[in-house]
């Protein structure tokens, strides 16, 4: 089969596209699945360049979850039709349309967080064939949505799904986005206004009408100089909660902006991953400070619902396929465009 192989930690000469690279059996319990497409995410840069750091050392070379091995065939977004399947897997999931969930569990149970990721701790879908456990694989074989549009869905929408759950954003509470017109950011603005959160969305210059058209109530520029008056004006008894996707030294400027008890999000480092902000700040107004990696199953599930259902339906900026990997994460990083960049074998 086709696929791009990442043979270590580094630039984008790391991935090489590779025409003959041995297709995966299932075996017991597993699920081959032909990828219809797949979608480009921070940690696909990330990992390859080893940009994750380890507890006590933040600049080594390491993946989400520590040391991962080569060669790796990165993607965590799949959408595709079950090719064949291994003992254990009932005969009918063959030619069934699915989406994939790319997460790896602590354990059975509904909330257990992710500690391993398609893509990452195990080969993914950047390319034409990808083999998974057969409860990853998630019957949508009646989504109004093109696979294109279902690979947008996994990582993006499950990690803003689980921040919105995970800060118990709900119906009528007022909310800032950072960094709303990429993947994750523009999920959690879909994904807030869906449950009827009031949403203030940050994001740069030219992209405002697409983040409006996404359900953002108020767009404000992320270097404004009167963005701090901009929130007071859109809720001026402090913000309910904020969902950060973006990190960095903005994080210290958001919490005074938060109501007591209000609660902050984090779910990304993109402009800087190590930063100082005022502790009193926190522990004064009893603010919460939320981490939160990726979604739990009983997130995936939500997020399988709403895919069967057409709503929301995730923004495609861009496509390419994958002996064009290289422009497309030069281009993911560009990030000069509103949604998801595809890949499709």
């Amino acid at each position: 089969m086709r696929a791009v192989l990442l043979t270590g930690h580094g630039g984008p000469e790391k991935l090489e596209h590779r025409d003959e690279v041995v297709t995966p059996e299932p075996g017991p319990g597993q699920l081959l699945v032909r990828v219809g497409a797949g979608a480009l995410n921070n940690t696909d840069i990330w990992t390859r360049e080893g940009a994750y750091g380890l507890p006590g050392d933040p600049t080594a070379l390491a993946g989400w979850r520590g040391p991962i091995s080569f060669p790796r065939i990165q993607g965590g977004d799949v959408a595709g039709v079950v090719e064949s399947v291994g003992s254990g897997v009932p005969s009918e999931c063959v030619g069934r349309r699915v989406l994939v969930d790319p997460a790896e569990y602590r354990d059975e149970g509904p909330h257990a967080p992710p500690v391993g990721l398609l893509g990452s701790e195990y080969d993914g879908g950047f390319a034409e064939y990808v083999l998974v456990a057969d409860r990853q694989a998630h019957d949508v074989t009646d989504s109004p949505l093109s696979d294109e549009e279902l690979a947008a869905l996994p990582i993006a929408y499950g990690t803003a799904m689980g921040m919105l759950e995970r800060a118990g954003v709900a119906s009528g509470e007022r909310i800032l986005v950072t960094g709303a017109s990429g993947g994750v950011g523009l999920a959690v603005v879909q994904l807030a206004a869906a449950r009827g959160a009031e949403v203030l969305a940050i994001t740069s210059g030219g992209k405002e009408a697409e983040v409006r058209a996404a359900g953002a109530n108020r767009v404000a520029l992320r270097d404004a100089a009167d963005l701090t008056d901009r929130v007071w004006e859109f809720a001026p008894e402090g913000l309910d909660a904020v969902a950060d996707v973006v990190g960095g030294p903005q994080l210290a400027r958001l919490l005074p902006l938060l109501r007591d008890d209000g609660r902050c999000v984090v779910a990304g480092a993109i402009a800087q991953a190590v930063i100082e902000f005022d502790l009193r700040r926190l522990y004064l107004h009893n603010l919460s400070l939320i981490g939160s990696s990726m979604h739990t199953r009983t997130h995936f599930a939500e997020l399988v619902a709403a895919a069967r259902s057409g709503r929301p339906r995730p923004r495609v900026a861009e496509r390419y396929s994958l002996d064009e990997i290289h422009s497309a994460q030069r281009r993911f990083r560009e990030g000069d465009y509103v949604g998801k960049i595809v890949v499709v074998p």
